[in-house]
């Protein structure tokens, strides 16, 4: 019986997981990548679209995107877009096209960037603890009920807290990779 509560999360922790890879995908490291400016919300005819809806968006250099719109009529919005969010960096238009040379990193930067990696990392714990606090919830209800035995309980309890350790584990890998990223 507990072990399907137990097991009715562990989609849920995967959702964290994948929420914070692609939360990170958006910090930008010493490296450029689509993912930086793919989500940018781009004021066309009057509706807000996704840049990458719009454009391709490649990284043929270490330091800079490329950006081809699908129309010309594209450009200009593209650009104002991009000029206004916090690239810290100024799109070029190039006949069809926009270029968008990342600067380097500097220190300051650096710092600010761990910190919001930091908060993030903080985020997915914040929400896995509310699950293990909703499961435990359920285990005990579970017991009150006689619907679980009570060493099954404490079972439930050290699968519950290995579960949680392995998901904790996950962010934490997750954190160094990205860390390591941006110390680049």
């Amino acid at each position: 019986m507990y072990q399907k509560i137990i097991n009715k999360i562990k989609p849920e922790l995967d959702k964290v997981i994948v929420f914070l890879e692609r939360e990170l995908l958006k910090i930008r490291t010493g490296r450029a990548t689509p993912s930086l400016v793919e989500d940018i919300e781009v004021d066309c005819f009057g509706q807000k679209f996704p840049l990458k809806q719009l454009a391709a968006i490649s990284a043929p250099e270490f330091r800079q995107l490329l950006i081809q719109p699908w129309d010309k009529s594209y450009l200009e919005p593209i650009e104002k877009a991009i000029s206004k969010s916090s690239m810290g960096a100024s799109p070029v238009v190039d006949k069809d096209l926009i270029r968008l040379f990342l600067p380097p990193m500097n220190e300051d930067y650096r710092k600010s960037l761990l910190r919001i990696l930091s908060e993030k990392q903080e985020d997915a714990k914040k929400t896995i603890r509310r699950w293990r606090e909703q499961i435990w919830s359920e285990i005990q209800d579970g017991f009150r009920k006689g619907e679980i035995r009570e060493d099954d309980k404490f079972k439930a309890k050290d699968k519950l807290q290995d579960l949680m350790d392995e998901y904790n584990q996950k962010i934490e890998e997750i954190r160094k990779r990205k860390e390591k990223e941006i110390n680049i």
